[in-house]
């Protein structure tokens, strides 16, 4: 049995990471700042399913990266196996509204892990980062692609945490795998993100908010999917950055809401809007690296995955409805 650290553990992904660990035999030390930046019911609903585990295994600490004395405790109590950093501001619009706080916690929170890490010779990192890095570069992304040019705040504090890492992996022998995210989406998912708006705003009648004409593509990748790499990417590896992305052909946003009025048997409103400069018009994953490196692939077809997405949205009724949305 090894002991990870899982930062973020109320988060969409980290939840799901830190289930999987959990499942595999693993000790498990959550720390979330558990923030107001969408609905908190959403995250204490994802924190109790971990709080079904034994309390010999799983250990929530409500506590945020950013502080030193926080993770100083941490570190001086657990000898950590490896780090799994999910804790982080998201969100492209978001990180132009308030575009101070990713940095603090997506940059200075990665670099304090690491120097905590350092200091108690700890030797495995893995760091979630994004797609949105690869903005303006050809597709399919691959990940030797030059992602010096980030065209949002968010996107920049991510590349400076993937920057540090490496700085850390030179000087400290820290072994780092960086894996950028592809439009992640299942049950009980972030409302910041397409799916969930669009599933709750079709079930209520809500004229949906669509910048530009609905045909921006995205590679969506299932939550179990992205878990199960992030795990598998514990693999010693030196330093890589991995795509975790669907690997298929991106489907459009017009897609995606036709799918879900099938589901809903509801008809959805549209509200188009200008496209945002801060956006990405399509993404699409080469994950031939984390086939070869981590021997991962996703396994779950969009078709099931919005399937599950919808059950849990109905089944979660009044309260999944009233959530509010950033």
């Amino acid at each position: 049995m090894s002991t990870y650290l899982v930062t973020g553990c109320a988060g969409f992904i980290a939840n799901e990471v830190a289930a999987q660990l959990l499942d595999a035999g693993h000790r498990v030390v959550g720390i979330d700042n558990v923030n107001d930046y969408y609905d908190v019911r959403l995250k204490e609903h994802r924190l109790q399913r971990l709080a079904g585990y034994p309390s010999d295994r799983f250990e929530m600490v409500r506590g945020d990266i950013e502080s030193l004395d926080t993770l100083g405790r941490l570190f001086e109590k657990y000898s950590f196996d490896g780090v799994l950093n999910l804790a982080a501001r998201a969100g492209v619009r978001y990180s132009m509204q308030n575009p101070h706080i990713y940095m603090t916690t997506n940059a200075m929170g990665s670099l304090n892990l690491l120097d905590q890490m350092q200091k108690h010779g700890v030797k495995k990192y893995v760091l979630a980062s994004t797609s949105s890095l690869y903005a303006g570069q050809p597709m399919p992304f691959v990940e030797t692609l030059p992602v010096n040019t980030p065209i949002s705040p968010y996107a920049a504090s991510k590349k400076a945490a993937e920057a540090m890492a490496f700085s850390y992996h030179h000087l400290y022998g820290i072994d780092v795998t960086v894996c950028r995210y592809f439009t992640v989406y299942g049950p009980a998912g972030r409302p910041d993100m397409c799916i969930f708006r669009f599933i709750k705003w079709i079930d209520e009648g809500t004229p949906i908010e669509l910048f530009g004409d609905g045909e921006q593509s995205r590679d969506f990748t299932y939550v179990s999917d992205i878990a199960s790499g992030t795990i598998a990417a514990l693999k010693p590896v030196g330093y890589e950055v991995i795509n975790l992305g669907g690997g298929g052909t991106p489907v459009s946003l017009n897609a995606i809401i036709a799918g879900l009025e099938n589901r809903l048997g509801k008809k959805a409103q549209l509200n188009y809007k200008e496209f945002h400069k801060a956006d990405i018009k399509i993404t699409s994953a080469d994950i031939t690296k984390a086939k070869e490196l981590l021997g991962w692939v996703p396994r779950v077809e969009l078709d099931e995955g919005l399937d599950a997405s919808v059950d849990w949205y109905l089944k979660n009724q009044p309260w999944s409805g009233e959530l509010e949305l950033p």
